[in-house]
């Protein structure tokens, strides 16, 4: 004490020695003019540091609010239910007011929205968008199509014994799609007109595994008829060779009125994924980037302006398939 010129590093010392003597954080608090809660501070970081905690150029800060066994029931809980399973009816987005509101429920503590925002963070966790999984999805039969099927289909294209490999899917394109985040000036929102009528087209869509080149076709119906002239399509692109397509379990895909023309054309092979796998079929991929780059944020007045923007999204990943290879098809 007689040593420090610094008032405030004096004032700590002063605090500890008077907590040494036997005084209590409240007179000490009195005799400094600090509330308790900063002798409190004082105190603890003397104890854990000796005198070097009470240098200036160390802040203990305050106190943790939860202990460390409350903070992992917290994380637990955040990470393995929803609000509706801990009481909290109608409710399954977790928040910070509802965090909070949980905490006082459980703990008896009340903690403001910033510092469980601040708590959180330094816990790891992050506010995140959450995202579907198919409940149904069987993790071990992908797992076995991944290394197995898969696999086998890449070692039969490597020693020739399958010309084309390819990946197939469907989607519907309507007038209006989902409207996006996008840049835009402050205070200001973009306005998308629209005119009452809602349009739409299906799409059949195949990506080669080899090459990265998308082939296209739409429909106004995704039924068995609209399929086989997408086959039709496919084996004229590839007028020779054995071809084998992956595809989902879609009805279309397994009717009975598709069994005539896979007879007629036994170079065409289907291979079938297991149910509920989109994870699996790259062709879902392709349908997003289309959306994001052409259909979104944009209404549609007419049909042929749906199938002109398409087109022309086709045309231009055609042009460097590369670039579809290294997006859809290299973690295959």
């Amino acid at each position: 004490m007689k040593e420090t010129s610094d008032k405030r590093l004096y004032e700590r010392y002063l605090a500890v020695r008077l907590r040494l003597e036997g005084h209590s954080f409240a007179e000490i608090g009195d005799l400094l003019g600090r509330i308790r809660q900063t002798i409190s501070i004082y105190w603890q970081s003397y104890q854990e540091r000796g005198l070097a905690g009470l240098e200036m150029g160390y802040s203990p800060g305050q106190p943790p609010k939860l202990t460390e066994e409350q903070r992992n029931q917290l994380a637990s809980m955040l990470e393995q239910q929803q609000p509706v399973d801990v009481g909290f009816e109608a409710r399954y987005t977790w928040t910070l007011p509802l965090v909070a509101e949980w905490i006082k429920r459980e703990f008896g503590i009340t903690m403001s929205v910033r510092g469980i925002s601040a708590m959180l963070k330094r816990m790891n966790f992050s506010f995140t968008k959450a995202t579907y999984t198919l409940a149904k999805a069987d993790e071990e039969a992908q797992a076995f199509f991944r290394k197995h099927t898969f696999a086998q289909l890449k070692k039969q294209v490597e020693a020739e014994e399958i010309d084309h490999l390819l990946f197939e899917d469907e989607s519907m394109i309507r007038s209006y799609q989902a409207l996006q985040y996008n840049g835009f000036p402050r205070g200001k929102q973009r306005k998308v007109p629209t005119y009452g009528k809602h349009e739409g087209a299906k799409l059949f869509g195949a990506i080669n595994y080899e090459t990265g080149q998308v082939h296209h076709r739409e429909e106004e119906k995704a039924d068995v008829d609209a399929f086989i002239r997408f086959l039709q399509d496919l084996l004229s692109a590839y007028p020779r060779g054995k071809m084998a397509m992956i595809l989902d379990n879609s009805r279309i895909h397994h009717a009975a009125g598709l069994q005539p023309f896979l007879k007629e054309h036994p170079r065409l092979h289907l291979v079938f994924l297991p149910p509920y796998s989109p994870n699996l079929n790259p062709v879902e991929g392709l349908w997003l980037w289309l959306k994001s780059d052409v259909v979104n944020n944009v209404f549609f007045e007419k049909f042929y302006q749906i199938k002109l923007h398409v087109g022309q999204f086709m045309k231009r990943i055609n042009k460097q398939p590369l670039e579809t290879i290294d997006r859809l098809l290299v973690r295959l």
